[in-house]
C-alpha cells in the first residue's frame, strides 16, 4: 500500500485530508510541525508529501529544504493560503512536484496526487537489464523490473544503453507498440547521474492539443479564461531530471518548434508571461512511427526529428527475436506467481511450444498479459496450454504487417547478417553473396509451392527455364528429376 505523509498544524484540515486519502487506498501519516517531518521523513519511506507552507518553527519551504538535504525525492506537495508567484517559483526552484492553493478543489487534489504517485512510482521502480546466461527471475517485492534479452540485437542495445546513459544527449527510441519502450527509457535513467532527480512522463496521445503548451511550459495566472493561478508546466518542475515524450509522432506541429528551442537553448516562457526561464532536462523520447515518414508527410518537423535523433534505439518486435521468448516466459511466470502469491513452478512444454508458435502482434505486452491471466487460471503448480488465452495463427499471418514495416524488418535482418556473410564469401564478395540470397530464397519459396516449378516461377517473376537454370546452378533437388 502506498503511503502519504501530510504536514500540517491544521487539525480540521489534516482530518479532511486523512479520509480523502484513505478513500483513495493510502496509507495515512500526519505531522503538525516541519521539525517533526523531518523526523518522520528520515526514519520511513513514504511515496508522497503534502507540506503546508505556512507552520510555526520551520516553515514549508525551509522544511522542504531539509528533506532534500536528506537526498529524499519523494514528490511533495506544497499548500499554501498565500499563492504568490515568488512562494510557487521557490518551492518549485528547492524540489517540490507542485503546489496547491487553500482551498482545495477536490478534482485538482485528485488529479495533482495521482500524478505524483505515478511520478514515484516511475522513479523508484528500478530497471535492471538481465545479463546475458543470468536467470531471468523476479526475485523479491520492490526488486528491479528486468529488461530480458539474449538476442544479438538486444544486447547492442544493452550495450548502447551502456555508453550513452550517463551522457546528456537527447535519445529517440523507436519500435512497435508493446515492444518495452518506456521499459527502455527507464533503463536509461536509472543507469544516468540525473536519477536523483525527477523522471517526468508525458503521453503526447493523452494530451488534448488545447492543453498541449499549458502542460508542457505553464501558464501565468490570466493567460487564458479559468487560469487562475500561476502554473507549473513539466519543464520547470523538471528542472535538473528527465523528460519522457512517449509517442512524440503525435505530439502537435503547434508545439513542435517550441519544443525544438527548449532543447538547443534551455529555456522557454509561460503562457501568458514574458520571462525567460532556464531549465537543464535531459529529453527521452519514443514512438512506434516511422517519423521518417511523418518528416516527409508534413507531420512532423525534420529539424526536431535530428535533434532528437542524436542516438537513435530501435526495439525489435518479438516475433524477430524469438529465442528470447522461453526466458521471458520464465520471467513473467515467477513474478506473477510471487506476486499473486500463486504455486506455479512451471510451464509445460506443449504450453511453450504454444507460446512459440504464435505471432505475437501485441509483442512483450501481449506476452505479459497472457502470462499473468494464465498464472491465475491455473489451479495446480503448472501452466497448461489450455489455460492460454491467445488467439490462433493464421496462415501467412506475418503478411499482416504493412509494406513499409515488412521492407523495414527485412534490411535490419540483412544489416544484422552482413557481417557472417562476408566472413565466408571469399574473394568474390559481391557475387558470393548474391548467390547465398538467390538459393536461400529459391529454396524457400520451391518448399512453399511444393516443389511446383510452374507456380515457383510464377511467383518468383521469371520463366520456368530461367528457374531451371537457377536450380542446376546452386544444386537444387527437382531440376533434373521430372518435377512439374
Amino acid at each position: 500500500m502506498e503511503r502519504v505523509l501530510i504536514v500540517d498544524d491544521d487539525e480540521g484540515l489534516v482530518y479532511f485530508l486523512r479520509r480523502f486519502f484513505s478513500r483513495e487506498g493510502l496509507d495515512v501519516c500526519t505531522c503538525g510541525s516541519g521539525t517533526a517531518a523531518v523526523e518522520t521523513v528520515s526514519a520511513q519511506p513514504f511515496d508522497l508529501i503534502l507540506l503546508d507552507y505556512k507552520m510555526p518553527g520551520l516553515n514549508g519551504l525551509d522544511t522542504l529544504k531539509e528533506i532534500r538535504r536528506r537526498q529524499v525525492k519523494t514528490p511533495i506537495i506544497v499548500m499554501t493560503a498565500y499563492g504568490t508567484m515568488e512562494t510557487a517559483i521557490e518551492a518549485m526552484r528547492l524540489g517540490a512536484y507542485d503546489y496547491l492553493l487553500k482551498p482545495f478543489d477536490r478534482q485538482e487534489l485528485q488529479r495533482l496526487s495521482r500524478d505524483a504517485l505515478e511520478v514515484n512510482r516511475l522513479m523508484k521502480e528500478v530497471v535492471d537489464i538481465c545479463e546475458p546466461g543470468a536467470t531471468p527471475s523476479a526475485s523479491s517485492e520492490g526488486s528491479p523490473a528486468r529488461i530480458v534479452g539474449s538476442n544479438r540485437r538486444m544486447q547492442e542495445i544493452f550495450k548502447l544503453i551502456g555508453q550513452v546513459a550517463d551522457k546528456d544527449v537527447t535519445i529517440l527510441i523507436t519500435g512497435e507498440s508493446g515492444t518495452g519502450k518506456e521499459l527502455i527509457a527507464r533503463a536509461i535513467y536509472h543507469h544516468s547521474h540525473r536519477k536523483e532527480r525527477p523522471l517526468l512522463a508525458v503521453n503526447c496521445a493523452a494530451i488534448p492539443e488545447t492543453l498541449f503548451e499549458s502542460e508542457l511550459f505553464g501558464h501565468e495566472r490570466g493567460a487564458f479564461t479559468g487560469a487562475d493561478r500561476v502554473h507549473i508546466g513539466r519543464f520547470e518542475a523538471c528542472h535538473g531530471g528527465t523528460l519522457f515524450f512517449d509517442e512524440i509522432g503525435d505530439m502537435p506541429l503547434s508545439t513542435q518548434a517550441k519544443i525544438l528551442r527548449v532543447i538547443q537553448y534551455g529555456e522557454f516562457e509561460r503562457l501568458g508571461g514574458t520571462q525567460k526561464i532556464k531549465t537543464d532536462v535531459r529529453t527521452i523520447a519514443a514512438t512506434n512511427k516511422d517519423l521518417e515518414r511523418e518528416v516527409a508527410e508534413g507531420r512532423f518537423r525534420e529539424d526536431l526529428y535530428w535533434r532528437l535523433k542524436i542516438i537513435s534505439i530501435h526495439l525489435p518486435p518479438l516475433r524477430e527475436r524469438m529465442e528470447d521468448l522461453p526466458a521471458l516466459v520464465e520471467y513473467f511466470r515467477d513474478r506473477f506467481s510471487r506476486e499473486y502469491r500463486t504455486t506455479i513452478r512451471h510451464v509445460d512444454s506443449a504450453a511453450l511450444e504454444r507460446l512459440k508458435s504464435y505471432f505475437w502482434p501485441g509483442n512483450i505486452r501481449e506476452l505479459e498479459n497472457c502470462m499473468r491471466r494464465a498464472v491465475l487460471l491455473a489451479p495446480g503448480d503448472v501452466i497448461l496450454k489450455e489455460h492460454l488465452d491467445i488467439g490462433q495463427d493464421k496462415p501467412g499471418q506475418a503478411q499482416s504487417e504493412s509494406p513499409e514495416q515488412l521492407s523495414t524488418r527485412l534490411y535490419r535482418n540483412l544489416e544484422d547478417l552482413i557481417p557472417d556473410l562476408l566472413k565466408v564469401s571469399g574473394t568474390n564478395i559481391h557475387g558470393s553473396i548474391i548467390d547465398t540470397v538467390e538459393r536461400v530464397f529459391i529454396s524457400k519459396v520451391l518448399s512453399q509451392c511444393g516443389f511446383n516449378q510452374v507456380k515457383a516461377a510464377r511467383m518468383l517473376g521469371i520463366s520456368r527455364n530461367t528457374l531451371r537454370n537457377r536450380m542446376k546452378k546452386f544444386d537444387i533437388p527437382g531440376a533434373q528429376d521430372g518435377l512439374p
